[in-house]
């Protein structure tokens, strides 16, 4: 079976506070972006395996893949008594690793979709966004790859359509930010104090307003490690965007157009004056 798994943004990203377990409580507006990586399944293979065509990513058990369809199987054996307990998957990555594009949970959730659909779908979606969620806090996202409204630590997703799509222009500048590290410098006293910060489209009928409601409390932080994540941003807008983010914990950064001819023309100045920032051009898929 060949799939494929896509990538997303993160709109608005506002931590509201660590919690006992370690975790972040937050509230993000996620929107899927049309940056895919190919799956490959085969369901004849005798145990899992995993294997990525990507350097920096692991396989086999270290992989998140893995783990969804080693989760799959015990649930599935608990709940319906099935025996088959291999997939062999290959991944060939387009999104890059560690840039808060959520590639490993869009692979995560991908796998387990197909192994829902290939044996009958033993799962409803409750059951498929519950074991989502044991994966990792972005995968329950990848389950439905819709825009959403996320809280909690970003499991618990409400259906978010009031804004305007637009033409999506994403940098990755060579280099991965660590999500725990980012986390664990974010200064959540500053965050608290600017908590009236109003989210003024999580209203009912409150519209996104690209111009105005893009915010991230994890870029201060990631650009003060990496500064190349402002000169990113500087460079975006220098091209016309009509707004720039840098996405969940980094390290891409993306600038939103409204026409295709625009983010073309941007496309084209930036890589040729950053060779070593890999560029993407994208939609809001929506």
């Amino acid at each position: 079976m060949e799939t494929r798994s896509c990538a997303k943004i993160n709109l608005f990203l506002k931590v509201l506070g660590k919690r006992p377990d370690g975790y972040h409580s937050l509230v993000s507006l996620m929107c899927p972006i049309g940056i895919y990586d190919r799956i490959s399944l085969d369901f004849g293979a005798r145990d899992i395996s995993v294997e990525c065509d990507a350097p920096d990513v692991p396989d086999g058990p270290g992989n998140i893949a893995f783990k969804a369809a080693r989760l799959f199987f015990e649930r599935a054996f608990l709940k319906t008594g099935l025996k088959g307990r291999g997939v062999a998957v290959s991944i060939s990555k387009t999104i890059p690793s560690g840039g808060g594009l959520g590639g490993g949970s869009g692979n995560a959730a991908r796998v387990l979709s197909a192994l829902n659909d290939f044996y009958g779908r033993p799962f409803s979606m409750p059951g498929m966004m519950e074991m989502a969620a044991a994966i990792g806090a972005d995968a329950p996202f990848f389950i439905r790859s819709k825009p959403a409204l996320a809280t909690g630590i970003g499991e618990r997703l409400q259906a978010f359509h009031r804004f305007s799509g637009r033409h999506v222009l994403v940098i990755f500048p060579g280099f991965s930010l660590s999500t725990a590290m980012i986390f664990k410098k974010l200064n959540l006293g500053l965050t608290k104090r600017e908590q009236k910060v109003k989210c003024s489209f999580c209203v009912k009928d409150g519209w996104f307003n690209a111009e105005h409601d893009l915010r991230n409390d994890l870029e201060a932080v990631a650009g003060a490690l990496r500064p190349e994540i402002f000169a990113m941003k500087n460079a975006l807008s220098r091209g016309g965007a009509s707004g720039t983010l840098m996405s969940g914990s980094g390290s891409c950064v993306f600038g939103l157009f409204r026409d295709r001819p625009s983010l073309r023309a941007a496309f084209d100045s930036i890589s040729k004056k950053n060779d070593h920032w890999k560029l993407f051009a994208a939609e809001m898929l929506t």
